[in-house]
């Protein structure tokens, strides 16, 4: 669970997640957040030993914060890691679905876009860009996935670990790029309906940055895709 600046969610965050699966090790990246959130995740800890905090000591991105997390998992001996957001986007009550899954597959995607998912808290414009981006990108990169973006995830670790090298995107378009690198492998690749929840607290971490990268990595991937050049 990568954060920065997370501090008026974490908790509510965890609390629910622990609710759901009790039986789960919980990992939290911070990225020295300066508004606290790597204190409170401290304090988590402290009160939870199936809690682990990694402080890094600058915002590296999303993308390598999520290396590390799997690193860190690989390190440990787990079979298989989540990757779920700090900010309650993710219902840890969806959770058992996708842990439902994962034993007959590589990637298990907690999806807006299939029959049963969905988003709640968006505007219309914000739901047609969204849905418009992952059938752009997906159709791009033929990688059939409805919903190539999410960031709630199951993948079996001794699947997921060969795919990291060369991994080059730092922001949300790091999901692409291993959503893509997935498909190329062979990955048995599984959608399951999820509700994803507007953030209550704070504001998203979307940039202009992150978009031109994410554009940028699908024109790039997708030129590779037609000419049939290796990842």
């Amino acid at each position: 669970m990568p954060t920065f600046n997370e501090a008026n969610s974490l908790a509510e965050t965890v609390r629910n997640l622990f609710a759901s699966v009790e039986d789960i090790d919980l990992l939290i990246v911070d990225d020295s957040s300066p508004d606290g959130t790597g204190v409170l995740a401290d304090s988590l800890a402290a009160d939870n030993r199936q809690i682990t905090v990694l402080h890094r000591e600058q915002k590296l991105g999303l993308g390598p914060a999520y290396v590390a997390g799997f690193e860190y998992a690989n390190s440990k001996g787990y079979d298989f890691v989540v990757e779920m957001d700090a900010d309650g986007s993710h219902r840890g009550v969806d959770l058992p679905k996708l842990l439902e899954l994962a034993g007959d597959h590589d990637l298990v995607i907690g999806s807006r876009y299939v029959s049963g998912g969905g988003s709640h808290g968006w505007s219309l414009y914000r739901r047609l860009i969204s849905r418009a981006g992952n059938s752009y990108t997906s159709i791009i990169l033929g990688a059939k996935i409805k919903d190539i973006t999410a960031g709630f995830r199951v993948y079996r670790l001794a699947f997921l670990m060969p795919l990291l090298e060369g991994v080059s995107a730092h922001g949300y378009a790091f999901q692409v790029e291993l959503a893509w690198r997935s498909r190329q492998a062979g990955g048995r690749i599984i959608e399951v309906p999820i509700l994803f929840e507007e953030r209550a607290h704070g504001a998203s971490k979307m940039s202009s940055a992150i978009v031109r990268e994410a554009l940028w990595l699908t024109t790039k991937l997708g030129f590779r895709r037609v000419f049939r050049l290796r990842p």
